[in-house]
């Protein structure tokens, strides 16, 4: 386990280091000039050069990529070019909302699908099963925009069974605050719900034909313990893999919904820096949905080379 853990660790560090240069390349693809950007159309030329010189984005792209490893090597997100706040408040603030409304999502969807993956594998054929089916294809094909305009339209705007914004600047209680989450969240599990419940599904499907079933079935064993001991742990391994890498797609498709429901998260944080050319917060905010993205992926791993230690040994 510790040299399977060492060998994920160190891939994770290689993708990070990756990423940290495919996300500071695109950045400054964007077009404008920085200082232009924060001090507007009318500025001086020289007040712009000035501006540029002290943030040194008039600097070589190798040197601000290197300056801007040695801050992060230090724990030092940087400064917001427009607010002049620490990135780090900025981000830590919408990330722990929209971690709020992955969380909840989260919660919801994962067990609902993956019960109705199991049910529907155990009743194979039947109406449930093609159902679940239909119903999850269907979900899974739409993205997040369309569900959660369709939600806001109907339900939010037409029937005014929810409020329209997911933000309020008033402080409000948890029951309001969950009242106010439910359509984006219910937005989200619709389009999750399918890749969780499907791969379930064909896993189940897969262990209660294999040889190893089927010999738990003539030693005589009861139905319920072979599902127990022999199906569902060699079946929920696949899905474990797709839980963890939906997490990290979940932070990435949170754009859109907080979009729609004007939600204080990082997805429109980071709208807002691409767009006034904010590279410090764009770079953090793209670089932290990674780190979210290796951390559950690695998680993963982990939990499936304990429920099977085949997984690690083969790694070796």
């Amino acid at each position: 386990m510790l040299v399977f853990l060492i060998r994920r660790i160190a891939l994770a560090i290689v993708t990070l280091l990756l990423l940290t240069i495919i996300v500071f390349a695109l950045s400054n693809v964007l077009p404008g000039d920085v200082g232009r950007q924060i001090l507007g159309p009318f500025a001086p030329q020289e007040s712009v050069d000035e501006l540029n010189k002290r943030l040194g984005t008039d600097q070589p792209l190798y040197k601000q990529y290197i300056e801007q490893m040695k801050r992060y090597a230090q724990g030092d997100l940087g400064e917001s070019y427009k607010t002049r706040e620490s990135v780090t408040h900025v981000i830590g603030t919408t990330f722990l909302n929209s971690a709020k409304l992955a969380f909840l999502a989260l919660i919801f969807t994962v067990p609902l699908a993956i019960l109705a993956g199991v049910w529907a594998a155990l009743k194979r054929g039947s109406l449930f099963d093609r159902v679940m089916v239909t119903v999850s294809l269907a979900g899974s094909s739409l993205p997040e925009f369309v569900t959660a305009s369709f939600l806001l339209v109907v339900f939010a705007v037409q029937l005014a069974w929810f409020p329209t914004l997911a933000s309020t600047n008033d402080p409000s209680g948890p029951i309001d605050q969950l009242w106010r989450l439910a359509l984006p969240v219910f937005a989200l599990v619709i389009v999750y719900f399918g890749y969780i419940a499907r791969m379930a599904r064909a896993g189940v499907i897969t262990a209660m034909e294999a040889d190893y079933t089927r010999t738990a079935f003539m030693k005589g064993l009861p139905r319920g313990v072979v599902i127990r001991r022999h199906v569902l742990r060699n079946a929920l391994l696949p899905t474990i893999s797709v839980v963890a890498t939906q997490t990290g797609y979940l932070f990435g498709g949170l754009l859109a919904v907080e979009l729609i429901f004007n939600y204080n998260g990082l997805g429109r944080e980071l709208v807002r820096a691409a767009v006034s050319k904010d590279l410090p917060v764009l770079s953090a905010g793209v670089l932290l949905i990674g780190v979210v993205y290796m951390i559950a992926t690695l998680l993963g791993d982990i939990l499936i080379s304990i429920l099977n230690p085949r997984v690690r040994l083969g790694d070796q």
